[in-house]
This record gives C-alpha cells, sequence and structure tokens, in this order.
C-alpha cells in the first residue's frame, strides 16, 4: 500500500515487526559490550528520536544519554552544508561515547560531530545507525554497529522525515 507524504508517494520498504526485531538485537549487543562501562548515548535529532528510544527499551546495563541536533538536509537531499543547532551540554572527558543516528549516507554529518567529540577527549566513539547507505558514503571511519544497509533511495518514516513529515510512521518506506 502506498503512501503520500507532502507531494510525493512511497512504498513500504522494512516493516515495524523487522525494526522492532532488529532494534532489539542491537540493544542486546549493545549490553553485552557496555555492561560495565555506564556510556553516554548521543542521540541525533531529529531522525534518531523513535530509534533511540526503542533502543534504550531494551538497553540492560547504566548509562547516560544526551541529544546533539545538526542539519544537512533539504528536501531529498543532503546540502552538504553541516550546521550545528544544539551541542552537547555534558563533560565527555574518559566516557565511552555512542553516538545514535537514523541514516547515514555520505557521512558529512558525522565526520563533523567525531570531529567535535574527539577534541573533548572521550575513552571510546563507536557509532551506531539504523539504516546506512554503503554506496554513499564518502568517508573512511568506521560504523560499528549497524541494523540495516539500505539502497541509496529516499526513506521516510520511524523518525526520518520529507521537509518534517513522515517521522510519525511506524515503519520505513522508500520513495516511489
Amino acid at each position: 500500500m502506498t503512501i503520500k507524504v507532502k507531494d510525493l508517494q512511497f512504498e513500504p520498504y522494512i516493516s515495524q515487526h523487522l525494526i522492532n526485531a532488529r532494534v532489539i538485537e542491537l540493544a542486546n549487543r549493545l549490553t553485552i559490550d557496555y555492561h560495565d562501562k555506564n556510556p553516554l548515548f548521543l542521540s541525533v535529532l531529529n531522525g534518531s528520536f523513535m530509534f533511540t528510544a526503542d533502543l534504550m527499551k531494551s538497553f540492560l546495563s547504566p548509562c547516560e544519554i544526551s541529544f546533539i541536533k545538526l542539519a544537512s538536509y533539504s528536501g531529498l537531499k543532503s546540502t552538504e552544508n553541516v550546521q550545528e543547532l544544539i551541542g552537547i551540554n555534558e563533560n565527555i572527558d574518559g566516557k565511552h561515547i555512542v553516538i545514535i543516528e537514523d541514516i547515514i549516507d555520505t557521512g558529512l554529518t558525522l565526520k563533523n560531530i567525531l570531529l567535535q567529540l574527539k577534541n573533548q577527549k572521550p575513552a571510546s566513539i563507536k557509532i551506531m545507525t539504523l539504516l546506512f547507505k554503503h554506496e554513499a558514503f564518502k568517508e573512511t571511519f568506521e560504523i560499528d554497529y549497524v541494523g540495516f544497509e539500505i539502497e541509496n533511495k529516499f526513506v521516510v518514516g520511524y523518525g526520518l522525515d520529507y521537509d518534517g513529515n513522515g517521522r510519525n510512521l511506524d515503519q520505513i518506506y522508500v520513495l516511489k
């Protein structure tokens, strides 16, 4: 069944059931990897809010969570101009950081975040993303936890948007 978001048609791509199962798997891996490290999860807004909320419900060890908001999209394409909108307020010196992204395509936004964080001397930085567009990725750093590797297509739902619309959808849709 196709849906309309603003002026475009989208069709189902990743079901709510598959998303939920994969989020639980990722949370279980994180619980094992960070059971004694009290990580700081750094969720990149706006797109990762649903993923982060579901992930945190299944993470079974002590942790902290904070949010950062950067923007690099306009409409359907990356502007390749990253602007920091809301920065990190916590002291991260010596902390284990897990950056939570909704989607990584070119990697430009994440590169900007990594540069800012490394200057603050955390103990470690790992990267988690729900969706990874490997063929669009232009960077060399490693993505440590990937929910789904997807084609280089435009998607909405489960936090991802098209001009602010479609974030509330419980599954992921692809542009038809």
